[in-house]
């Protein structure tokens, strides 16, 4: 899969508003009301991550989750990485873990 640059990757960033890109990395933090939710996100994650064959990295700090997404085979960013973000997103969403009020 070929990295994505240019008007196709502020595209791409349009789709995932929330997410921040620093070079080759697209990255969000998410917030939750505990622990435990913060876990069980991180959980739906993982199940979407296996499925998709692509991994993000994933730093766990209380009730804050933050994913990192880089196509590391490729170099940078694909479309791989912005549909695991979005995927990722829908997931919070869902209900996987409430946010705090």
């Amino acid at each position: 899969m070929a990295t994505i640059s240019g008007k196709q990757l502020a595209e791409a960033m349009a789709g995932v508003p929330k997410w921040q890109r620093k070079g080759k990395v697209i990255r969000r933090t998410y917030e939750f009301k505990g622990l435990p939710e913060a876990i069980q996100f991180v959980n739906a994650v993982a199940k979407a991550a296996e499925k998709a064959w692509h991994h993000p990295d994933i730093d766990i700090r209380s009730n804050k989750v933050t994913l990192a997404l880089t196509t590391h085979d490729e170099g940078g960013l694909t479309a791989k990485d912005f549909a695991l973000a979005a995927k990722a997103d829908a997931l919070e969403r869902k209900g996987n873990g409430r946010r705090k009020a």
